[in-house]
């Protein structure tokens, strides 16, 4: 009846837009859903405050961190000899700031050179490297968050991961930068650049490439920052959309800054400062949301009106545990791959993040065990033949109560105890003699 009042007092957009699974859908209405619940999850996300609370995290970070982490690039390209391009890359990155990004550009790289790493002592160089090492780490935390991912990656696959993001991107970066420089300023190449038509295509192809370099950087971070397999397409979508949604901003605040003469009169040699903080908030919260669009585009099962992780109902949890174990059951039983928690939620459309609940409770109980790989695949613990349905269907409902609440912890009257118990009774007496075996076997089931 309830059901029923809530389906009668919805609009009929909202079930155009919400009504149905994409996956059981038509492409063509899939194709014209999809866009709308993205954009109206996207604003959800926005609105429930966790991007933009990231992001504000993630500008304090940098503060800290982003003369370190330009020392520490700077001094590896200036062993490399391409440590002179360092200025335009930051005059380029501040331009959005107006007239002052020269000087600002300027400050810090004067602030770079004049640091001494000699004075700072063994402590100094520890808090110096810990604070770029931060800043990386919070990265990879909001990106796991965006991403629906606990557990993090091994000390060891960070550390040498972040390693090689600080000593040999900024070489890769700027050599890149520094080659297409030296070919542009070549004696041939000046007589053609000096003719419209060609000056204006090079200008032109010169923009196309700083868009495609910033579209790059992001599918990168899409790809390599969460601890989870992400598919290049979902990953060339979110670096897409950040990119535009990056130029845009930045000609949206370069103008702010220009017309905005009044904040300097306010806030005098603090206007840029001010600015600079905006600038650095809006990359973040663009990082952030690009990241959201890839998953999206990964998981479309997450397309939902509700906040936070889908849950599963008592009845769902025990049939997506009878579901998890019989495929595990049959592919170990046919000698097939063993399955991972990514190709489960993909075969039954679920969120990763529901079965993945299930598994660790079939996993603590001792129904299954995890293997070595990198992602973890499962198989049955024992032999399937011993495992029986009455233990599955109580490990899945007993699930969480040693770590939460317990039956003890509600006490109820004689009379609703004896219901519970013979409810309980019910379903054990109709699964007792059956096995995992007996599920994944074909032949009737009962008599």
């Amino acid at each position: 009846m309830v059901t029923e009042k809530r389906a009668r007092s919805r609009s009929p957009v909202h079930d155009a837009i919400w009504g149905g699974r994409l996956a059981a859908m038509p492409a063509w209405k899939a194709g014209m859903i999809t866009p709308a619940r993205l954009a109206l999850v996207l604003m959800r996300d926005l609105a429930h405050g966790q991007l933009t609370l990231r992001a504000t995290g993630l500008v304090y970070t940098t503060l800290l961190s982003l003369v370190p982490l330009l020392a520490l690039s700077f001094s590896v390209l200036k062993a490399f000899g391409v440590y002179n391009q360092i200025d335009p890359i930051l005059l380029n990155f501040l331009a959005p700031l107006g007239e002052k990004s020269a000087d600002a550009s300027k400050w810090v790289v004067k602030f770079i050179e004049n640091l001494n790493v000699k004075v700072l002592g063994s402590i100094g160089l520890a808090l110096l490297i810990y604070t770029v090492i931060s800043l990386m780490r919070k990265i990879e935390e909001s990106v796991n968050f965006i991403w629906h991912v606990a557990r993090l990656r091994s000390f060891a696959r960070r550390f040498s991961g972040y390693l090689s993001v600080l000593l040999i991107g900024p070489v890769l970066v700027f050599s890149t930068i520094g080659i297409t420089s030296t070919i542009m300023a070549t004696a041939l190449l000046r007589p053609l650049l000096a003719l419209a038509p060609v000056g204006g295509t090079v200008y032109a192809l010169g923009r196309a490439i700083s868009v495609f370099f910033v579209i790059g950087v992001f599918v990168f971070a899409y790809y390599f920052a969460p601890n989870t397999k992400v598919r290049l397409s979902a990953a060339l979508s979110g670096g897409i959309a950040a990119g535009l949604l990056w130029q845009a901003a930045s000609w949206a605040l370069a103008e702010f800054a220009r017309i905005s003469t009044q904040y300097a009169a306010i806030y005098s040699s603090f206007a840029i400062f001010l600015l600079f903080l905006i600038w650095l908030y809006l990359n973040w919260l663009i990082l952030l949301l690009g990241a959201s669009i890839a998953f999206y585009s990964q998981h479309p099962e997450y397309l939902v009106l509700q906040q936070g992780e889908p849950r599963l109902s008592n009845r769902m949890r025990e049939r997506v545990a009878l579901m998890l174990m019989y495929m595990i059951g049959k592919t170990y039983q046919d000698g097939g791959p063993a399955w991972a928690c990514s190709g489960l939620a993909q075969r039954l459309g679920l969120p990763g993040y529901a079965l993945q609940m299930v598994l660790d409770a079939l996993e603590q109980d001792g129904l299954l065990v995890r293997t070595a790989d990198d992602p973890p695949a499962y198989l049955p613990s024992r032999d399937i033949g011993t495992i029986t349905l009455e233990e599955l269907l109580h490990t899945v409902r007993a699930a969480g109560e040693e770590q939460y609440l317990g039956p003890e912890a509600v006490p109820v009257p004689a009379e609703l105890e004896s219901v519970l118990a013979r409810v309980n009774l019910a379903i054990d007496e109709q699964v007792r003699d059956l096995t995992l075996r007996n599920l994944v076997t074909p032949g009737p089931l009962f008599p």
